[in-house]
């Protein structure tokens, strides 16, 4: 039986460490930032969809995705940010179907819910950790000054969007070991078994 989870949360939170105890279970950890990316490369449906709808301006010279042009039009204001989205999800789908090659997957996305990926999934766990945790992992994991890394952070959602829309939290506070622990449990529930 087919069993897809989602795994969000904001930067920092530690969705990586989840995502690792669920490939160590035999789970397929599949990377939604991955996977958009490669929908919308050059001749891709995917590509022609966003440039129809923002314009040719976001293409750079030789064809491919001016990411920088294509992030300012987009998150200029949250109709545009949903309009991407849409746009971007019919195209994402069929890469997700593509590459799942087991019945247990899981779908590793920072943005489930606004880009509606969480509609194909059975369940939703978000991973949440303290802010000021959450800037020591990024200032580490990125090289960023307490600056950046808050910027980032602010740029984010807040916990309180996760904690209304599921109902499977994990909590990554500092006890690594007790973390692992948790999440090694909550996939066994809702993947069932071992």
């Amino acid at each position: 039986m087919k069993k897809t989870i989602g795994l969000t949360g904001p930067t920092g939170a530690g969705k990586s460490l989840a995502a690792a105890v669920a490939e160590k279970m035999g789970v397929q950890v599949l990377d939604c930032d991955r996977l958009a990316r490669q929908a919308v490369l050059p001749g891709t449906p995917g590509l022609a969809a966003l440039t129809a709808v923002f314009g040719k301006e976001i293409l750079l010279p030789d064809g491919t995705l001016n990411r920088k042009e294509t992030a300012r039009r987009a998150f200029c204001d949250p109709a545009h940010t949903a309009l991407l989205n849409r746009t971007l999800l019919p195209h994402i789908i069929p890469l997700v179907e593509a590459a799942r090659t087991t019945d247990r997957v899981l779908l590793d996305a920072p943005t489930l819910f606004e880009s509606g990926l969480d509609a194909e999934c059975d369940a939703v766990v978000a991973v949440l950790a303290a802010r000021e945790l959450r800037r020591t992992r990024i200032m580490e994991r990125d090289g960023l000054t307490a600056d950046e890394a808050e910027l980032r952070i602010h740029a984010g959602k807040t916990d309180t969007f996760y904690t209304e829309r599921t109902s499977y939290i994990l909590h990554n506070n500092g006890d690594t070991e007790t973390f692992l622990t948790e999440a090694a449990s909550l996939f066994k529930k809702l993947y069932g078994g071992n």
